[in-house]
């Protein structure tokens, strides 16, 4: 099987994440003052319009870097990924949690996104 080149490759991890920060960036529109946190109303504005942000600029970052517009593609995928890594750490903040053994076993979810957008962040578009 011939290797397949690392911006091709990691499409696969780009689409899922993407699909997930859109869908949850979607599901808090209309954005109100409102919201289930009890956040303040900037902050709120800040995770929707991230999240949405986030998915979309993952996937152009991405195309962008496949044959033109290299750097500024790859400028786009590391500001998503802090993007993405800022929101998952707020997430697991506002949880509360007991301590970072609980953070670990049972909120891998938001681990998993954070680290993803840690490796988007320092990785951008891996050639």
């Amino acid at each position: 099987m011939p290797k397949v080149s690392a911006p091709i490759a990691q499409f696969f991890l780009r689409v899922p994440v993407s699909i997930l920060f859109l869908q949850q960036g979607f599901s808090k529109l209309p954005i109100t003052d409102e919201n289930p946190y009890g956040l303040p109303s900037i902050v709120w504005w800040f995770v929707t319009l991230g999240e949405i942000g986030a998915g979309i600029g993952i996937i152009v970052g991405g195309i962008l870097g496949l044959k033109y517009f290299i750097g500024l593609g790859d400028i786009i995928t590391r500001f998503s990924g802090i993007t993405m890594a800022c929101i998952a750490t707020g997430v697991i903040w506002i949880s509360y949690p007991a301590d970072l053994i609980t953070v670990l076993l049972y909120d891998y979810l938001h681990i998993s996104l954070y680290f993803t957008g840690i490796y988007f962040a320092l990785a951008g578009n891996a050639k």
